[in-house]
């Protein structure tokens, strides 16, 4: 019998976020992913730089990977420093690597990196996203919705 897997992700610290994400895409999906660092990354993430703001993940070759995430180069790095926007795999078991792969193959959905953090083990993590694009008039309802519920907490502070 498998282990329950826990609802929510063990985020100790959230080194980048992509706030960007929610307000784009429908979010279906969120998976917890590894990533495959060098020694030089993982520092410079621990000092809190790094950004996924315009990163997206893809599977290729039945692996997941996260492209475009920028991971500045560490300052005290030396020679063998790593290239910042390189494509960086994702570590996922193979169940869920084909359920992805299949649910963008066939259903157009998008992998959207929705945040890099630090678990309580101290390993770097990806919550990953399986998204699907909102139209305009999605966009516009979501901050018709998002201006009712700040009006309403307005009038909720001022009366009470």
């Amino acid at each position: 019998m498998s282990r329950p897997r826990p609802t929510l992700f063990d985020k100790k610290k959230t080194v980048a976020e992509n706030r960007r994400a929610r307000f784009e895409y429908f979010i279906e999906d969120v998976y917890e992913a590894g990533l495959a660092l060098t020694g030089t990354e993982v520092k410079s993430l621990r000092f809190g730089e790094g950004s996924i703001a315009e990163s997206y993940a893809e599977v290729r070759d039945e692996q997941v990977w996260l492209v475009n995430a920028n991971i500045p180069e560490f300052s005290h790095g030396n020679r063998h420093n790593h290239v910042p926007k390189r494509p960086r795999k994702l570590l996922l078991h193979a169940r869920e690597i084909a359920k992805l792969h299949g649910a963008v193959a066939r259903e157009g959905m998008t992998l959207v990196p929705l945040s890099i953090y630090f678990n309580g083990r101290g390993r770097a993590k990806v919550e990953l996203a399986l998204a699907k694009g909102k139209k305009a008039h999605d966009k516009r309802e979501t901050i018709k919705e998002r201006d009712w519920k700040r009006e309403q907490q307005r009038l909720l502070r001022d009366r009470g």
